[in-house]
């Protein structure tokens, strides 16, 4: 089912993933999001759900005509087959498909596959060629691989938590499974780092192993450096970045502004839109290191300009001064916000229950070979006897896989 048109696929702009197939067999948010990206770029994503429930991610959050919005986007360019993976039947099924798939999208706790006859030693014998992502929560090896993890356990391990939220108050969580969405843009990397390999080195393909905190840990920016070099522990700062002065969140008559005005010469002409170019031309002021030292008075003297005006006064202002800022965005303030519109960053996808849904648009932008949304997505096992028939199934060997319960 066409999903919209707005980023169309045509002979001109071929998928820059065409011909790619990729077995999902991840559940919930890393494994699918990585998937979802390859399938957005032309990849043939073949998603196994268990027979019954499908993946967890159709019921959760707020659902529309019984199954999650959320789904919508994260399976869209998608087939979904319903397979149990539990059953040797259902095992069987899976190794044929990966035999002839070029990537392994996998996010069970390690050692789930081993289980099942399906590691990384028996599927390579089965298939050279086969670049495998494993996502899990602390990785294939090491002292903790064996235990149960979720974004949020790598968000906290990876040293995000502690720096969310405001100085001495309980640590929150920044709104989103960022944890898992970092890993899922690990693997795509990862995995797209695998297939140059295996095609300019010699066809092999190798093992991703992705682990949350570690995807979460690797954006940490200078943390660990600042702690070896002078024992400096990086705490949580509210509104602000420590280390880099001024940027923060100002209040307005109306709500939050959030001002950028750390680059030496954007803080000149920051200084001197508030009224205060004595700041602006302290020479203790001209850089960084000694704007950071006298932060509080400067936050101070923002804060006093921005409080009596509204958001759209002092945007204004700063954007004539080139200061970089923005206003604190609700989904609303997205929703109808003119540059989403016109980079596409808001589509409109028609659902297979029967409504359209605005869903976000595709990153990256690729020039020569966009992303586009060819298919809405499905429901359990919409595609079980097509993708069976494809990997050589007969229609008689299909029925009786189905009256033993291995697919749907």
């Amino acid at each position: 089912m066409a999903a919209n048109n707005d980023t169309p696929e045509s002979p001109a702009s071929p998928a820059a993933l065409k011909g790619l197939r990729v077995v999902e067999m991840g559940q919930l948010i890393a494994g699918p999001f990585c998937a979802k990206m390859l399938g957005e770029f032309g990849a043939d994503v073949i998603k196994i759900e268990p027979p019954g429930a499908g993946d967890p991610l159709r019921n959760w959050r707020m659902i529309k005509n019984g199954t999650s919005v959320w789904w919508q986007v994260q399976s869209r360019n998608k087939r979904s087959i319903a397979l149990d993976l539990r059953s040797p039947e259902g095992q069987e099924v899976a190794r044929r498909l990966i035999a002839e798939a070029d990537v392994l999208v996998e996010n069970f706790r390690p050692g789930t596959l081993e289980k099942w006859g399906m590691g990384w030693e028996a599927l390579s014998k089965l298939n050279p060629g086969l670049v495998m992502l494993r996502i899990s929560g602390y990785g294939q090896t090491g002292p903790y691989r064996d235990l149960p993890g979720f974004g949020v356990i790598g968000e906290a391990m990876g040293g995000l938590r502690h720096l969310t939220g405001e100085p001495g108050r309980v640590p929150v969580r920044v709104g989103v499974s960022i944890g898992d969405s970092l890993a899922a843009l690990h693997g795509t990397i990862g995995v797209m780092m695998a297939l140059y390999h295996r095609k300019v080195n010699g066809g092999a393909g190798q093992v991703i192993d992705v682990a949350l905190h570690e995807s979460v840990f690797n954006v940490m920016e200078s943390l660990i450096p600042e702690y070896s070099a002078f024992g400096a522990v990086r705490e949580a700062a509210g509104g602000a970045l420590p280390g880099i002065a001024p940027t923060n969140a100002y209040p307005c008559a109306d709500g939050y502004v959030l001002v950028a005005g750390n680059g030496d010469s954007i803080f000149k002409r920051l200084m001197q839109t508030i009224g205060r170019p004595d700041l602006g031309d302290a020479p203790d002021l001209a850089s960084n290191d000694g704007r950071v030292a006298r932060v509080a008075e400067l936050d101070a003297a923002i804060a006093e300009w921005t409080k009596s005006r509204s958001t759209d006064e002092v945007l204004a202002a700063l954007a004539a001064a080139a200061v970089p800022a923005g206003r604190v965005y609700t989904a609303k303030d997205i929703h109808e916000d003119p540059h989403y519109r016109a980079r596409q960053m808001i589509l409109r996808q028609e659902t297979r229950d029967g409504y359209a849904l605005d869903v976000p648009g595709i990153v990256p932008k690729l020039s020569a070979t966009p992303g586009s949304v060819r298919s809405s997505a499905p429901h359990l096992g919409d595609d079980t006897d097509d993708v069976m028939r494809e990997t050589g199934y007969s229609a008689g060997d299909i029925a009786a896989l189905r009256n033993k319960g291995a697919i749907e």
